[in-house]
């Protein structure tokens, strides 16, 4: 079947159409990506100006397509030259401040930017509302443009000599680099530069027309055009991924990770939705059916295969972006499904209960975790939460925890004692007791069925396995929480470059008593003295800026202010819903409340939460952890506000 002229020509101004889409879809979805991610770094709010510049005259090329006349695209020229006007000024913007993250510093380069802006507002108003820059229009499809007005040459002059300044500040600021890994993300920046210059100077303006109407001029400027679009959508993934790297601390296997992902789950599919709308023929109806139902189904199935298909790629695209570090990334995604938290544990506690209780037709039912000294803690229940209580009070633990239960097919499955019948939980090598599980008893000795009986042994083997593995991961929680301060500061110190005429790595100091090794250790200082003492009005805490910026509301007074933000912090760590003493949730907050604020004696506090000394005072050492973390979270709040 032959295929006329007209039918390549139209072809091809239908995917630079859709490509023209694709790239402000692109463009849009890394500027939100970027100013999200990395907004406290100059580089990507400079780098965020120049894609908005990009999107802004793409968008216009798109409705460009759209329009039927002159008079109706003239606004949509014009709205193109909001792009176009202040594209110069943002290359210097970013190439400036690529260079000042190599400590160089100019006043020249600063004032240029801002005149740049200034050339910006000049121009835009220029093309706005007079012919001296572009006047008139030339209206063909898919190449609708101004005439090039008397002043167009100055502009061109002003845009060329602006970005080859941005490209030899960059050039400056790779030479600058003294580690590889800096050099090579500047060489991708000088490699990719060109891309928005590309993609916005209206080229055909020096022409001051449209190509030949004859088939092979129309045909070769479409291709060249939709060439060159799709080196400027990789230029600007390849731009993007360079920018992603500053002004955040996080490694760069998560980094890579965080924006491949991005770019599968945000501007792919958005872009593969694009081209099925615009693939979609205008007729009525389609295979019977209006051509909006099938629209819609396409769309809707497209978003759902595109990500079951993701999902089903996602190992093979993690293996190359954790290429070094697969074997470990395999172990951490494995802890991550494996963990249980609080909630988590009592949700698989509170099943078991409720399995019980329905095999053994009574309402109540609990789990508590067993104090050295002081007797049992609640962990979990069902039914009557007097009821329960009722029976914590009651118990006697050391009775019950020398009955061997559960331990073999002879042993008794339940003790009873008052009205509960008592499972002991014990570790899988018997030699340790994890707590006790509580059931209303329905007569006064246990008389299990053997179907019961197997039911009741493997729900109890469950809630041991869920306590053993609770005691177990908290131990790599308390591990975790000494050690991510120190891994913080590592990649703080792995996210700063070092540049020619830049301080060392050895000049690097805490400027926040958060960064200081022993922050945790100020923090149980100030709580010590927490109603008044040298601790608590000479402590390093003062100079956080959440306190510093919240003096004002105390009058001025240090030690007041400090005691707020600290019992702020408190407060910070208390659970939602009514306070209890005796539950896991509540532990931590129970223990700094009575402790600091209401200046409790250990031995009342021990005995209001029913527990050991021992075991408060460990409790206690993880609270303060907990007040440190909460105390760190409110000053990064504080220093990210304007």
């Amino acid at each position: 079947m032959e295929i006329s002229a007209d039918t390549i020509v139209d072809l091809l101004l239908a995917l630079n159409r859709a490509l023209s889409s694709a790239i402000v879809i692109l463009a849009f979805s890394l500027l939100v990506y970027i100013l999200t991610h990395n907004f406290r770094s100059t580089v990507a709010r400079s780098f965020s100006a120049l894609l908005a510049c990009l999107c802004i005259t793409y968008l216009g090329d798109v409705a460009l397509y759209e329009t039927t006349s002159l008079e109706d695209a003239i606004t949509w020229l014009k709205v193109q030259w909001i792009g176009i006007a202040f594209t110069p000024a943002a290359y210097l913007h970013f190439s400036d401040a690529l260079l000042r993250t190599t400590h160089s510093l100019s006043n020249l380069r600063r004032w240029a930017v801002r005149g740049g802006y200034l050339f910006g507002f000049l121009f835009l108003a220029l093309a706005f509302w007079t012919e001296s820059l572009v006047h008139d229009g030339i209206y063909s499809p898919g190449i609708t443009q101004f005439r090039a007005g008397p002043l167009f040459w100055l502009f061109s002059i002003y845009f060329f000599a602006a970005v080859a300044w941005g490209a030899h500040n960059i050039y400056r600021a790779r030479q600058r680099c003294l580690t590889s890994t800096s050099r090579r993300r500047m060489t991708y920046l000088a490699v990719s530069f060109a891309a928005p210059a590309l993609g916005v100077f209206p080229y055909l303006l020096v022409a001051s027309g449209t190509p030949s109407s004859s088939f092979w001029p129309q045909a070769l400027f479409f291709t060249v055009l939709f060439i060159g679009n799709v080196g400027i959508a990789l230029m600007i993934v390849v731009m993007a991924y360079s920018v992603a790297y500053f002004g955040v601390l996080t490694p760069d296997r998560v980094v890579r990770h965080r924006l491949v992902h991005f770019l599968l789950r945000g501007p792919l599919m958005a872009t593969i939705v694009i081209f099925i709308i615009m693939a979609m023929p205008e007729t009525p109806r389609i295979l019977g059916l209006p051509r909006d139902m099938v629209l819609t189904t396409s769309i809707v199935a497209v978003i759902v295969l595109a990500q079951l298909a993701i999902n089903m790629v996602k190992p093979a695209i993690d293996r190359v972006v954790f290429r070094k570090d697969r074997v470990e990334i395999e172990w951490i995604q494995e802890l991550d499904r494996r963990l249980l938290t609080t909630t988590d544990l009592q949700q698989a506690l509170e099943n078991i209960l409720i399995a019980l209780c329905e095999i053994f037709r009574v309402r109540n039912g609990f789990i508590a975790n067993v104090a050295a000294r002081s007797g049992p803690r609640l962990e979990a229940q069902c039914g009557s939460q007097a009821a329960v209580e009722r029976a914590l009070s009651s118990v006697k633990a050391s009775v019950l925890l020398n009955v061997s239960t559960n331990g073999d097919d002879q042993a008794p499955v339940f003790v009873p004692q008052g009205d509960v019948w008592y499972a002991i939980l014990r570790t899988k090598s018997r030699d340790t007791t994890l707590g006790l599980l509580g059931v209303e008893a329905r007569t006064s000795q246990p008389d299990l069925t053997s179907d019961e009986r197997e039911i009741a042994v493997a729900l109890i083997a469950q809630a041991e396995l869920a306590l053993e593995d609770r005691h177990l991961q908290q131990d790599v929680f308390d591990a975790l929480k000494r050690i991510i301060p120190e891994i913080e500061r590592v990649q703080r110190l792995r996210g700063t470059f070092r540049y020619a005429g830049s301080a060392g790595l050895e000049t690097l100091t805490f400027d926040s008593p958060v960064d200081a090794p022993d922050f945790a250790q100020m923090v149980r200082d100030a709580l010590a003295h927490y109603w008044g003492g040298p601790q608590l009005s000479d402590s390093p805490l003062m100079r956080l800026r959440v306190v510093q910026e919240t003096m004002d509301l105390h009058g001025g007074n240090a030690s007041r202010t400090l005691r707020a933000v600290l019992g702020q912090a408190i407060d910070n760590l208390r659970p939602g819903g009514e306070r209890r003493m005796t539950t896991a949730e509540w532990l931590l907050y129970n223990i700094l409340e009575l402790k600091f604020i209401q200046g409790l004696r250990v031995r009342d506090i021990a005995y209001r939460l029913a527990m050991s000394e021992s075991d408060l005072y460990r409790k206690q050492r993880v609270a303060i952890k907990e007040v440190a973390q909460a105390l760190a979270e409110m000053e990064q709040e504080q220093q990210n506000r304007p």
